[in-house]
């Protein structure tokens, strides 16, 4: 679960700290197993391509951390990987009907999905954001305190499904409106609407993907709250059941770290990450 963010232990501000950089699940009904055997010379992968930077398409190749890091732990346990594309509501369905292996798509660590599925050691740290017309950012000088005191007076949008949407739901829960959309980029647009009844003052989502976004939007009416709202950890989610592969995942996660790989790809896509 999100947490709110200590702004004295440690602000996002080092020049706008990850300029342009650095996802969440729904509760969904209960699956059924799935009767066909898995190929296990396959690692099937499940991916949700709408969380740039960490797993988008890019020319029609699935890219991003995530998806540079399940290339390499495929090879590393001798399987070859296949990408599947999921809604984000269905990652955890899926992988609970063996109709995938593992999910990797920047999924936050929360206890409510530690309850059903086991993860993975984390291999980022990274947290909730707002997103703001630029005519506004003055109005945010505290970032998280800044934001819920004015709360009772804002209309905030998120991602349907998201840790994003839990934390505003839940630590914001004064606030005027809250509407959940179905993608980033209608969260964008509802930022920048003319019509005051669609539009909204924040749009809070994972601080990576809002950085992502704005650069690829490049809207100049648009910028981000400079400090983190929460503290989150990314990981890979695997079946409680498959400890041999919760086991590999921990062991690469480790020797990345240690030879110092995981931080050169985490630079290489989020380039000003810390």
């Amino acid at each position: 679960m999100s947490r709110p963010f200590n702004n004295h232990k440690k602000l996002f501000a080092a020049g706008f700290v990850l300029l342009m950089l650095m996802a969440g699940c729904a509760q969904p009904s209960e699956p059924t197993p799935t009767s066909k055997p898995a190929d296990e010379t396959i690692l099937r992968v499940g991916v949700s391509t709408s969380s740039p930077p960490f797993v988008f398409k890019q020319s029609g190749e699935i890219v991003g951390l995530d998806a540079e890091l399940a290339k390499e732990f495929s090879q590393f346990i001798g399987r070859k990987h296949r990408f599947v594309e999921l809604k984000w509501k269905d990652q955890i369905p899926a992988l609970l009907e063996k109709r995938t292996d593992i999910i990797m798509s920047g999924m936050t660590i929360t206890k409510m999905r530690e309850m059903r599925i086991a993860f993975s050691s984390p291999y980022y740290q990274t947290g909730q954001m707002a997103m703001v017309r630029k005519e506004n950012q003055n109005r945010f000088p505290t970032g998280y305190y800044g934001i819920l005191g004015q709360s009772p007076s804002m209309h905030f949008g998120v991602v349907k499904g998201t840790t994003g949407e839990i934390f505003v739901r839940r630590y914001l829960e004064s606030a005027r409106k809250i509407t959940a959309y179905q993608t980033g980029k209608e969260a964008m647009k509802a930022l920048l609407t003319p019509f005051m009844v669609n539009r909204i003052d924040a749009f809070v989502h994972d601080g990576p993907i809002l950085l992502m976004l704005l650069a690829q939007e490049q809207s100049a009416e648009l910028t981000i709250v400079p400090s983190l709202l929460t503290e989150e950890d990314l990981a890979w989610g695997v079946r409680k059941t498959d400890p041999d592969l919760l086991e590999a995942a921990n062991r690469f996660i480790d020797g990345l770290r240690q030879n110092g790989k995981l931080e050169e790809m985490t630079r290489r896509w989020i380039p000003f990450t810390k």
